[in-house]
């Protein structure tokens, strides 16, 4: 992935510089703030919005290198918040100003194709919610002959 991005963001003049690294090393340099310039990185967290900001965007998020006070009270405030609402409208807002401040550029989407043939009666795509692939294998259903 890093090689791919490398080459399309030296396609329109920007030089880059591929440093790999295995995964716990570029983990702790990551979250060190060892790491400076252009980051690739996708998220694998799981649960809800809430949780998948707070590592990017919160003063105590794991790979966060400086915050942005208003998003931080936001998220400070949506964390107490107890009307479901109400915390859905402030991630949103929270949503907006990142994205209005440009501070995540999406330069890569990690797709999944699924394929599904007249055979199949029940692919298992999503009865694991937010799980890529077709799954648990045990419910994946074919149709009668």
């Amino acid at each position: 992935m890093g090689e791919a991005l490398s080459a399309y963001l030296q396609a329109v003049g920007i030089r880059t510089r591929v440093r790999m690294m295995e995964r716990a090393a570029l983990t702790t340099a990551w979250r060190d703030k060892k790491l400076k310039n252009l980051i690739v990185g996708i998220s694998g967290a799981g649960a809800n919005a809430s949780t998948r900001l707070e590592a990017y965007v919160s003063k105590g998020g794991a790979y966060t290198s400086g915050v942005i006070p208003e998003v931080e009270d936001l998220y400070q405030r949506q964390l107490r918040e107890l009307d479901p609402k109400k915390r859905e409208a402030t991630l949103h807002q929270i949503q907006q100003i990142l994205h209005d401040r440009v501070t995540h550029i999406p330069i890569y989407e990690l797709g999944f194709i699924w394929g599904v043939g007249p055979r199949v009666e029940e692919p298992g795509i999503n009865l694991v919610r937010g799980f890529a692939y077709s799954a648990p294998l045990e419910d994946v259903k074919l149709k009668k002959p």
